[in-house]
């Protein structure tokens, strides 16, 4: 089956919304009878959700690009996928299934990182043009959701589209098309596979790809090996945050799509693709730091990452006109960070924690703060920026413009400084992500 990874071609660049949709328009109008495409729902913003339907399999799988609208990795493996299964009926018919393919299920959110799609691909040009919405504006964590003393039910346009397309097909197999930034490759699973594991694990090494052995995405995540990961459950995050004197509620939003599937019995894989890496990135090697130190020290600097942004924000809320998405994301992400740093405080005392921090960790932690740093700088940059666009030239809007852009450009120096990272080929990230579909649709 991993013969076909040999059939991704070559990429210069990422694909935007508007190519995605004529991709999977044209595919349709080329071979009736193979493929049929429906408009599944509606964005916020009017745009239609566009799902390609190819083969006749007795089970059906979903596969939905651009959950998060800077992951656009997906729009291009998809789009290939559903290419290879209109061309190839031989293997259409060999994967057993009927595909229900989405383009991109945050269509508005996608168009406002489009400026960075073409490159240069460095982390500066990224953290610019970079946009994702508040939390509670996402598509993959507006599932409905009640635990506790939370409850959720603002349930997005994009989410319910996704819901239906699942209540409709119940898929024996599903897969939202996420990416990260940098480190090594990682998955989640909705259930243990020890097959399908060690599977996964052998894909990015074909590309010189790490598996990544550092920090998990959240301290609540259960590791089921090196860089494969049950899938969260809100519920976990919740029961964490409560143990360490939170009070989730002031966190949480709703649940994500992998939870939404469990009541049918799907597989669900997630794989995680950075467009940087280094061999850091999976080098176990105990340091002289302790960890309890290491995570002291990224939750004062996402403190102090949190201190420089929010001053900003209160210097010039009184001023601000727009309603812009970048201001809505400010608002959001912000305190969050905050809340990482709290996180950070309080479970860094824990007994095991007092043990050398790897090298990965630590280069883990290093990414997450040029991570934050340069995706909230941005934003706020942009959101700044849209304010002078419209002529709401404050002297406190002007003044606070201009330090947040030597800070920001600060911040990129130190980012594109550390450590010895390579930019990973388009063609590369493609290749893992359809291997791992084509993976974990043969183990479903």
């Amino acid at each position: 089956m991993l013969d076909e990874l040999h059939s991704v071609p070559e990429y210069d660049r990422f694909a935007t919304v508007d190519e995605v949709h004529e991709c999977l328009t044209r595919l349709a109008a080329d071979h009736p009878g193979v493929a049929g495409l429906r408009r599944v729902g509606t964005s916020r913003l009017g745009d239609p959700l566009l799902c390609l339907t190819v083969g006749e399999g007795p089970r059906h799988a979903v596969v939905a690009a651009g959950p998060h609208p800077n992951e656009p990795i997906g729009g291009l493996t998809v789009t290939h996928l559903a290419a290879r299964l209109c061309a190839d009926r031989g293997f259409r018919e060999s994967t057993g299934f009927t595909w229900h393919l989405i383009g991109c299920l945050d269509p508005d959110g996608t168009r406002l990182n489009e400026g960075w799609f073409a490159g240069p691909f460095t982390k500066a040009h990224y953290g610019r043009h970079f946009y994702r919405p508040a939390a509670d504006e996402q598509v993959e964590w507006t599932f409905p959701f009640s635990y506790k003393r939370a409850y959720f039910d603002r349930v997005l346009p994009e989410t319910l589209a996704l819901m239906r397309l699942i209540d409709d097909t119940r898929p024996a197999f599903f897969t939202t098309l996420h990416n990260a930034e940098a480190g090594g490759a990682f998955y989640y699973l909705t259930r243990p596979l020890p097959s399908l594991q060690a599977a996964l694990k052998e894909l990015p090494g074909r590309y010189g790809v790490p598996l990544h052995a550092g920090e998990p995405e959240h301290p609540s995540v259960r590791e089921l090996e090196q860089a494969v990961y049950l899938a969260p459950a809100m519920e976990d995050y919740y029961d964490y945050l409560e143990g360490l004197g939170q009070d989730p509620t002031e966190h949480l939003t709703g649940a994500a799509s992998d939870s939404y599937i469990k009541k049918y019995g799907t597989l669900g894989l997630i794989a995680e693709v950075p467009y940087w890496t280094d061999a850091t990135a999976a080098d176990t090697t105990p340091t002289d730091t302790l960890y309890r130190d290491l995570v002291l020290r990224r939750g004062a600097d996402v403190r102090d990452t949190f201190a420089a942004l929010d001053e900003i924000m209160a210097a010039v809320s009184a001023d601000l006109v727009t309603r812009s998405p970048f201001l809505s994301a400010s608002r959001s992400f912000i305190p969050m960070l905050a809340g990482i740093a709290a996180t950070d405080e309080q479970r860094a005392g824990a007994p095991e924690n007092d043990r050398p921090a790897t090298v990965a960790e630590v280069a883990s932690c290093r990414d997450l703060l040029n991570s934050v740093r340069l995706r909230f700088g941005g934003m706020l940059l942009r959101a700044l920026d849209g304010e002078l666009a419209v002529g709401n030239a404050t002297p406190t809007i002007r003044s606070r413009t201009a330090a947040l852009a030597a800070t920001y450009a600060k911040w990129c120096a130190e980012a594109e400084a550390a450590g010895s990272e390579k930019t990973i080929p388009i063609h590369d990230l493609v290749a893992i992500q359809y291997g791992a579909i084509l993976l974990g649709a043969a183990h479903a």
